[in-house]
């Protein structure tokens, strides 16, 4: 009988058990099943939790190890070098406050405040790298720490971010959070819960506020790199104080930090915003406010293309095209229920006739009045309303990031109403139009996440939830598209489908939308007549296809680098004559080119030959054409084709009927 209750028995991933000491540790469970993993694991996941490698295990604990090279681990890494970050910075700036750093997407970030007002420079960059490196080789142990409000206020007493943190979280009771370090104004993720707060202390100089888990030591993180500075307004208020935020990334290995350096750097090359003035295709002027652009007639003409390709697609679907005003009086969102849950997100109201007006940050409930705008049939469902509708909302400053982020941006919306009965189809057929769509654009590697009911937050009938969600894994089934499940991660109104695309150099876009609304309906009583003849609630279904047409826009330049496909490319052909006797020739291919529906300019000989090829080039034009004496003779052309080889004396009715080839192959 002692000898069971000196032992413990642990469940691992696999269905297989393991017994071990009482009092045995996740390390100890991980040395026990081999040296590899021992040297590979950094922290663990007991009974679904993710705890540190000391934790004790209980005994019939189901436990999972995590490994550095794995998401969970990168998300550990990560965490653990924001720590050794906000630590070096404390050795080389005596006096230094300390606010949050949580581990993003491929990195980490740290805000500080310095002594008068001192700001970081380059050179103090490569000197915290330095001192980070330090830290590591010193084999520092990551050591947890439980204290009551009292005994945390007076370890942070020299710290006035983490005793806000404190005071904050400790008065509203907030319990121990879902993700770890994930937002600003989650303060659990912190370290801070009802009653207790947690820290993890590297040295006897330097402890911080953190639920963790973290890396055992410093030793056991892998390579580093600080990437950038940026200002960061503390909470994310501009009446608070500006902080300063260092940007970092780390990874398992150096090959794989160098990798995604390369991918950085990529990425930088592509970035939308720099392309967007080299390619002449929009600007953002100071003069209209952040998050506000303008687009040039090369842009224009681009998001034209993709307007009308979407509006096209959507006639052919069964869609029905709606137009709804920019503005709206107060008590639309009232009763839609954005002025409790979304007035932070709108822009200020304007008053006017007596009534407050606002700025519309959704389509949906404009929608919602064109349904009730007389009585429905069920033989009217599913009803299918699209709109290309711009909308307004009041984005913090410190999150724009030219089309990605906008404070003004133009949703391909549609709302569907139909049925309980038509949900599930309904839904399938919805993601199938998506995928097809998406794939037009040159998409083809997809993921889903389908979000479920959050647990106490949430209205409707617990089978009208199972039922939607049901419906949304049908969809997902049949789509045949790799997916996750966000439990809890629903809306409060209904559950949903988010689709994320790969772009050309490996990075995930959430772009598409598929949402269960069981609120709105009920918000706006609408109803429709059912073959009983009785009144019944239809379900709304909200989907947005590209997001929003500028964050796709901007998607679409950096997933091309600006060289877009044909079907887009704002000039298809350009046509070069060597001199100006050409210029006559020049302009009749041009006029044929038109008359096929091409795009097409001529660039007369104003300069040399060579460098107006160059300029054709770096405006990515697919292709240049050049017509000389032979070309004049013998109704052919020169074609040079971006990326490829230059072909000489081709038949004009040969070259024009490749286009439409290239075009048809699109689909």
């Amino acid at each position: 009988m002692s000898g069971a209750l000196d032992q413990v028995t642990v469940a691992l991933p696999d269905g297989s058990t393991k017994v071990l000491l009482a009092g045995s540790t996740a390390a100890d469970l991980a040395a026990s099943i081999g040296p590899g993993l021992a040297k590979a694991a950094i922290a663990a996941v007991v009974n679904g939790a993710e705890v540190d490698l000391t934790q004790p295990l209980p005994d019939g604990a189901i436990v999972s190890l995590i490994t550095k090279d794995s998401e969970p681990g990168r998300h550990i890494l990560r965490h653990s070098t924001a720590h050794v970050l906000a630590q070096a910075v404390c050795d080389l700036f005596p006096g230094a406050h300390y606010a949050i750093g949580p581990p993003i997407a491929d990195g980490f970030y740290y805000d500080f405040e310095l002594p008068g007002d001192r700001r970081f420079t380059d050179d103090d960059l490569e000197k915290i790298e330095a001192r980070m490196a330090q830290i590591i080789a010193a084999d520092q142990p990551f050591e947890r720490a439980e204290h009551n409000a009292d005994e945390a206020k007076q370890l942070f007493s020299q710290q006035p971010f983490k005793l806000e943190i404190i005071d904050r979280a400790t008065a509203a009771a907030i319990g121990d959070g879902a993700s770890v370090d994930d937002a600003a104004n989650d303060d659990s993720a912190e370290g801070v819960g009802a009653g207790a707060v947690t820290s993890y202390r590297n040295t006897a100089a330097f402890v911080d506020l953190c639920r963790g888990p973290h890396v055992p030591s410093t030793a056991r993180l892998g390579a580093f790199k600080l990437t950038k500075l940026a200002g960061a307004y503390w909470r994310g208020d501009e009446k608070r104080p500006m902080l300063q935020r260092i940007y970092g990334t780390a990874w398992e290995s150096k090959q794989a930090l160098d990798q995604h350096l390369a991918r950085l750097a990529e990425a930088e090359r592509r970035d939308h915003r720099k392309l967007g003035v080299e390619l002449d295709l929009f600007s953002l002027p100071d003069e209209l406010g952040g998050g506000l652009a303008v687009w040039h007639p090369r842009g224009a003409r681009i998001r034209r293309l993709i307007e009308d390709f979407s509006r096209d697609e959507h006639d052919r679907n069964g869609y029905e095209t709606v137009f709804t005003p920019h503005v709206a009086k107060s008590v639309l969102w009232e009763t839609s229920g954005h002025l409790d849950f979304y007035a932070d997100g709108m822009y200020p109201p304007m008053e006017m006739e007596g009534a407050r007006y606002y700025p519309k940050p959704m389509n949906c409930p404009f929608h919602v009045l064109i349904y009730r705008s007389r009585g429905r049939s069920y033989r009217e469902l599913p009803l299918r309303l699209f709109e290309l509708g711009t909308v307004y909302r009041y984005e913090r400053s410190g999150v724009l990031h030219g089309l990605l982020r906008a404070r003004g941006f133009t949703q391909d919306d549609s709302h569907i109403f139909c049925t309980p009965e038509q949900l599930a189809e309904e839904l399938a057929s919805l993601l199938g139009f998506v995928v097809r769509i998406l794939r037009t654009f040159g998409f083809d590697d997809f993921e889903a996440a389908l979000a479920t009911r959050p647990v106490g937050k949430s209205v409707g009938a617990d089978d009208d939830w199972e039922q939607a969600t049901a419906a949304l894994q049908h969809a997902i089934d049949r789509a045949g598209i790799p997916h996750s499940v966000d439990h809890g991660g629903g809306a409060f109104y209904g559950p949903k489908i988010d689709v994320h695309v790969k772009d050309a150099i490996g990075r995930r876009w959430q772009l598409s939308t598929l949402q269960v609304d069981f609120q709105l309906p009920q918000r706006f009583d609408i109803e429709y007549t059912g073959a009983d003849n009785s009144r019944h609630r239809p379900i709304m279904i909200h989907r947005a296809l590209f997001g929003s047409v500028e964050r796709f826009f901007g998607i679409l330049v950096e997933h091309y680098a600006g060289a877009f496909p044909l079907w887009l490319a704002p000039e298809q052909v350009r046509v070069l004559p060597v001199r100006d006797d050409h210029n006559a020739y020049a302009r009749n291919v041009r006029e044929t080119l038109l008359a096929r529906g091409f795009r097409s300019e001529v660039l007369a000989a104003d300069e040399p030959l060579g460098a107006r090829i160059r300029r054709a080039k770096l405006e990515k034009v697919p292709y240049v054409v050049v017509v000389g004496d032979d070309d004049v003779a013998h109704n052919t052309l020169g074609v040079n084709p971006r990326g490829g080889e230059v072909e000489r004396a081709v038949a004009v009715n040969t070259f024009v009927e490749r286009l439409v080839s290239e075009l048809e192959a699109r689909s």
